[in-house]
């Protein structure tokens, strides 16, 4: 199996080195607080860590009267020095894509590219290897806007949207799914495991205690829900846990687009936007902890920028979120950074 290219990724924080120092040591009390923004807006993103440096790739950009600008370009954000830089491109453009960093190894899979239309749901999956993406074992159906976490050399992907036809190109032409896959990545094979007791999309994951916890999501059908779900990858088995609140604030559920990391001994889960009848809605500000011991949400801080879409990763103690749409939908995407430490 190949390798993360090093040379390029050295290359890239050697570049983010030269980035003034921003003070990050700020408490808890201040809440999220603003980091170096990420150089190009962008939304419909997912990330994951590597040596203490975050990754994302992909997303889209939506403005009126244009086609949809899907992604290509691959941040690299190194919270020590708080500075960005790219990585390779991907080798086609791809929103809600998902990004793993197992065992010095990167991967890109799945996401929406631009063949039978703007969101055709794709199979394919990259990893970086001297200086370009190349392919590994391709999905054996399309899922996107899933989730994925990469735990003990496997990387699952859990949930999302197929396609529920023989068509494959536009946003309702896809279905939620339930699927839970697991790419084995010394063998470059791909297995299944027990499916997520409830299929959805947009939900978000992270990695606590040896487990899997997949937060909130929504089905096309029922709009949001703030459902907990814990996976046990030794006993192959799903806990339905207590569900994130609905937002004291507008009264709606916290559920599709959000994002979520593990620090601390608790996730945080963060954004989110929700849906009217007949138009409109809006996007979440709010922040909910997670005491696993508990099996209880708190809220914490609001984030300064409500966004949804965005992606979340955690280094040491402190979550990112980073990037998102501003505006309910495809509307507005930004390039806001904000940090928070427990």
């Amino acid at each position: 199996m190949s390798t993360l290219d090093r040379r390029a990724f050295l290359a890239a924080a050697g570049a983010s080195a030269a980035v003034p120092f921003a003070a990050c040591a700020q408490e808890a009390a201040e809440g999220w607080t603003p980091r170096a923004a990420m150089p190009w807006p962008v939304q419909e993103i997912y990330a994951a860590v590597h040596d203490g440096r975050i990754v994302t790739g992909g997303g889209l950009v939506s403005r009126r009267g244009e086609p949809l600008h899907i992604e290509d370009r691959v941040g690299l954000y190194d919270p020590s020095t708080d500075g960005w830089s790219e990585l390779p491109r991907l080798p086609s453009p791809r929103h809600h894509p998902m990004v793993f960093a197992s065992g010095g190894e990167l991967f890109v899979f799945g996401g929406y590219g631009r063949s039978a239309g703007e969101w055709t749901s794709m199979r394919d999956c990259w990893v970086l290897h001297e200086g370009a993406w190349v392919a590994t074992i391709p999905l054996d159906a399309p899922q996107s806007e899933a989730v994925g976490v990469a735990l003990d050399g496997l990387l699952h992907l859990i949930t999302g949207r197929t396609p529920g036809g023989a068509a494959n190109g536009n946003w309702n032409d896809q279905a939620d799914t339930d699927a839970h896959r697991v790419y084995i990545t010394g063998a470059d094979v791909w297995e299944t495991a027990r499916p997520c007791p409830m299929a959805r999309n947009s939900a978000a994951a992270a990695v606590l205690d040896g487990a899997i916890w997949v937060a909130g999501g929504r089905t096309v059908s029922g709009g949001g829900t703030g459902r907990l779900d814990r996976y046990d990858p030794a006993e192959d088995r799903w806990d339905t846990l207590a569900p994130i609140p609905p937002s004291p604030t507008t009264g709606q559920q916290v559920g599709g687009g959000l994002a979520m990391a593990a620090a601390a001994g608790r996730l945080v889960a963060f954004g989110g936007e929700w849906f009217q009848r007949g138009g409109g809605g809006g996007v979440f500000a709010e922040t909910w902890i997670y005491d696993p011991a508990a099996d209880r949400w708190d809220a914490g801080p609001p984030m300064r920028t409500p966004r949804h879409g965005l992606a979340a990763a955690a280094v040491g103690d402190v979550v990112y979120a980073i990037a998102g749409g501003e505006v309910v939908s495809g509307g507005r995407a930004g390039s806001v950074v904000e940090a928070f430490r427990l």
